[in-house]
């Protein structure tokens, strides 16, 4: 037998903690419908309806069940969709709802028990106290006895309030099965808040089943909990069917509203009805928005600017909107209006309710309620004739709406006086001005002036109920100023028709300019400005044309059988103008080309067969008719011609040659040939073409051997081109070789100095100007220039000393390049060498050299009193140690081996 268990709740809250109630409620009438059915359950069967109300009497009510066995009716009925049999377990589900304009979603619970076996309830204690809920077994007669029906509790959800100050832990329930009396139970509690996250929200004592909650509640953060109470015994068996506990967190008023945005942005048309909806302000509640907590309502706290009265604008408390309540929107007065508004909860209740303010931004926008007015009745300007694309007057006006946008933006129109469409007037994006602009060339002869009237108006319309200002519209007076304009050719190109061929001097036509000036009596004078082929003459005065040369339409400068030629017509104003025109000469072809034979060579085998033919046809720079079909014929002088060979004509334009005789000798041979065409009188031409005749194999195709013969190259011509072509690179290959021959003499011919005593590329030092201690007493009197040269010029020519230089002019040495070739130097020095030889102020070998005087007077004093004289012998052998630079140093000095 199944034990008895009790559920012991726990009272907090009483009427005075209770929130009063509001007038409409949105919600379920009830948060836990339990309803008793039938253990088997029809398809389609009625079950309950619940009812639901959004406050707003909204019939597009959506309801959904978290169990897909059951249904629910648009007006809330529940319905069973599947058929359920044999119902032993009692079944809960969750029956949302949502408003068609309202995204909240509400909830309650529904459960289903098995009829006929309700439990029976006794209460124990005082409503102050604990409340104790006990289920007896109940029991039915059968045929066998008695027979214990199964129970189930139905357990109605348990309210906690939020933020409870505690102490914590703090009962909620006490759950007890009655079989704890004979045997030991261990109660234990699963779900989300319990086991699961959020975790240990909620325990139960295991031995005594109390529940508690050990901290405060956040129902922003979680309104609802679902657990499920089990009881086992010592040895972990089942003693009763798990129980569901549902815990809904009580809502406290401890958030304050808060506005989606802080700023928000609206705008409004000026000239707007009262009544205007302008724009909607939202803020949100986090407390439950289906009590007072989470109510909110709306109110306008100031509005900037005051203009035309304090309070432009109303809020409908509920839902935010903001509507117009009196006339007078002016952009052009006021262009925004800056509104502070303030949402607070408990449905508006400033004394107990929760407050928060936002800005809103009301942007007057603008209508076309003011016409564009110009700001004269007249205008006026000026223009050259024969311009475009000027700018003759400039249009001002004025428009108090919004700038740059199309209520603004001024569109001009020409009403009368430009019938002929002379003007434009063009509207300038900046500053709405309108730019009366030239767009066909008018002429001072034609019209000295212009009288226009011009309408203004807006790209947009104009707002209803405004009617068009008088000054919208304008006069605008525009003068012509006369010009001096070109000479102009009355038909411009000019086209005539000639046979090619007239001679010089021909008169082909007149070609005239007109002056458009007609007031001012001016002189045109022409002159030629293009003639490619220098074929035409002009007349200076009245443009008659001639012609300079005959006229060929075969000239590369006839294009199409035109040819083109330019004039210039100038007149005497100030500043002078000028015209060009165009002469087209259109020639007409005449018979004056006689037709050319093609091709100029040809190439035949020497013995007549298919392929000794030529193909040939003609060619003639004349146009139909005097053109093919041609004549081929062969002239009867020389007779060899027609003997050796004959044409046949294929076609009109085609003839064919080819041997009249079986054998031909190789060569080239120039057969003559007369060609007519088919003008009126015909024209002939002979002509020759070269054909090659040589020895062809079995495909027809000539020879190596064969076209050489035909060339005209005998053996012997051959022979001599290859001799002198061998004899030419011999020439090269001995001359190439005495070059090589001679570099290398140039390069082996030895020097003339031995390279010891080479003093290229060494150190000399000269700051040693006297010999040691062993130098040897000279008589330095030698060295000294004598006083005067008398006695030296005195004396007969050829007598003189050895050691006097002769007063007469020095030879010129050679003089060495810069850059000399190393193996030209020999040849250098022997050439001074015979200068030398023959020159008669040189001194003898064996003589006494005379230096340049450094005696008395002389900057460098005199030397005569120089001694040299030795302290004795001295050791010079240390010569020997520095190298062979100074090896006859060393062997004069050191006691060396003598010569």
């Amino acid at each position: 037998m199944r034990g008895v268990i009790a559920v012991l709740f726990s009272l907090q809250a009483t009427k005075a903690d209770q929130p009063p109630k509001p007038p409409c409620r949105p919600g379920f009438s009830e948060s836990f419908y339990t309803v008793f059915v039938s253990r088997d359950l029809l398809q389609g069967q009625y079950i309950l309806k619940v009812k639901f109300d959004d406050c707003q009497h909204s019939k597009s009510v959506d309801f959904e069940s978290s169990d897909p066995n059951f249904s629910v009716r648009p007006d809330g009925s529940v319905y069973a969709e599947q058929e359920v049999a044999n119902l032993s377990d009692p079944v809960q589900f969750m029956v949302t709802a949502r408003g068609g304009h309202d995204p909240h979603i509400w909830e309650t619970t529904v459960k289903l028990a098995l009829a006929g076996h309700p439990p029976s309830l006794s209460y124990l204690g005082t409503t102050s106290g604990p409340l104790s809920l006990t289920l007896s077994p109940a029991r039915s007669s059968s045929a066998n006895g008695l027979r214990r029906q199964k129970r189930d509790w139905v357990i109605p959800p348990i309210n906690v309030p939020e933020n409870s100050r505690g102490p914590f832990p703090q009962m909620l329930v006490r759950i007890r099965s009655d079989q704890d009396l004979e045997k030991g139970i261990r109660y234990s509690i699963t779900g989300a808040g319990a086991d699961q996250p959020p975790i240990d929200v909620y325990n139960i004592d295991p031995v005594h089943g109390k529940m508690f909650v050990t901290r405060p509640l956040d129902r922003e953060e979680r309104a609802s909990y679902h657990l499920r109470a089990h009881a086992v015994d010592m040895n972990g068996n089942k003693v009763e069917s798990p129980i569901d506990l549902y815990i809904y967190v009580i809502d406290m008023n401890d958030n304050r509203p808060e506005f989606q945005n802080q700023v928000y942005n609206g705008s409004v048309a000026e000239g707007s009805k009262p009544g205007t909806l302008v724009m909607q302000v939202t803020a949100n509640d986090s407390d439950d928005d289906t009590t007072a907590n989470g109510m909110v309502r709306y109110r306008i706290l100031s509005q900037t600017p005051h203009m035309p009265i304090p309070n432009m604008f109303t809020i409908n408390s509920e839902t935010g909107d903001i509507f117009t309540v009196a006339a007078g929107l002016d952009r052009e007065k006021v262009s925004q209006y800056t509104i502070i508004v303030q949402a607070t909860d408990m449905e508006g209740n400033l004394n107990f309710g929760l407050s928060n303010t936002a800005t809103a931004l009301i942007s007057v926008t603008d209508i076309n309620d003011n016409p564009p007015e110009l700001t004269a009745r007249t205008f006026s300007g000026e223009v050259p004739e024969n311009r475009v694309n000027v700018v003759v007057a400039n249009l001002t006006v004025i428009d108090r709406d919004q700038p740059h946008s199309p209520n603004w933006a001024a569109q001009y129109r020409i009403a009368s006086g430009d019938p002929q469409g002379h003007f434009l007037i063009r509207t300038n994006p900046v500053n709405n001005d309108g730019m009366v602009t030239v767009v066909k060339p008018v002429d001072y002869e034609q019209n000295r002036a212009f009288m226009l009237t011009v309408i203004v108006s807006n790209k947009a319309p104009l707002a209803s109920g405004i009617q068009s200002s008088l000054q919208s519209s304008a006069g605008v007076t525009i003068s012509v100023q006369d010009v001096n304009e070109p000479p102009v050719f009355p038909s411009n190109p000019k086209s005539i028709r000639f046979e090619e061929g007239v001679p010089a001097g021909t008169t082909l036509t007149v070609f005239a300019a007109q002056d458009p000036d007609l007031f001012i009596h001016q002189t045109v004078r022409y002159s030629k400005l293009s003639d490619p082929a220098n074929w035409l003459r002009i007349n200076r005065t009245n443009g008659q044309i001639t012609t300079m040369a005959v006229l060929d339409r075969e000239s590369m400068y006839v294009r199409n059988n035109i040819y083109e030629a330019t004039f210039l017509a100038a007149d005497n104003g100030s500043p002078p103008a000028s015209g060009t025109g165009t002469l087209q000469i259109h020639l007409i072809d005449v018979n004056d080309n006689a037709p050319v034979l093609l091709p100029k060579e040809a190439q035949v085998c020497e013995r007549a067969s298919p392929r000794s033919r030529v193909n040939i046809t003609a060619s003639d720079a004349d146009a139909d008719p005097h053109v093919g079909p041609f004549v081929f014929e062969l002239p009867s002088y020389p007779p060899s011609v027609r003997r050796n060979w004959t044409a046949s004509r294929i076609s009109g334009d085609y003839a064919q040659l080819r041997l009249r005789i079986p054998y031909l000798d190789a060569g080239v041979y120039e057969v003559p040939i007369i060609v007519s065409d088919s003008g009126n009188p015909p024209l002939s031409n002979r002509s020759m073409i070269k054909v090659k005749v040589c020895p062809c194999d079995d495909n027809g195709d000539c020879t190596t051997t064969g076209a050489v013969a035909a060339a005209g190259l005998g053996t012997g011509a051959i022979i001599a081109i290859l001799i002198c072509i061998i004899i030419l690179l011999t020439m090269v290959l001995v001359f190439v070789m005495w070059m090589k021959r001679r570099e290398k003499e140039r390069q082996a011919k030895p020097l003339l100095i031995d390279p010891e005593d080479d003093v290229r590329d060494n150190i000399l030092k000269y700051d040693e100007e006297g010999g040691g201690e062993e130098d040897q007493d000279y008589d330095l009197s030698q060295l000294q220039q004598p006083e005067a040269l008398d006695h030296i010029i005195c004396k007969p020519t050829g007598v003189r000393r050895v050691d006097e230089r002769p007063v007469i002019a020095e030879s010129q040495y050679p003089i060495r390049p810069s850059l000399p070739h190393p193996g030209d130097i020999g040849d250098f020095i022997n050439d001074g060498l015979r200068a030398a030889d023959n020159d008669p102020t040189a001194p003898p070998y064996d003589s006494l050299l005379v230096f340049d005087y450094e005696g008395s007077g002389s900057t460098a004093g005199s030397v005569s009193s120089l001694n040299s004289s030795s302290s004795g012998d001295q050791d010079y052998d240390y010569l020997n140690d520095w190298g062979p630079r100074f090896k006859k140093l060393a062997d004069l000095y050191g006691g060396g081996d003598d010569d």
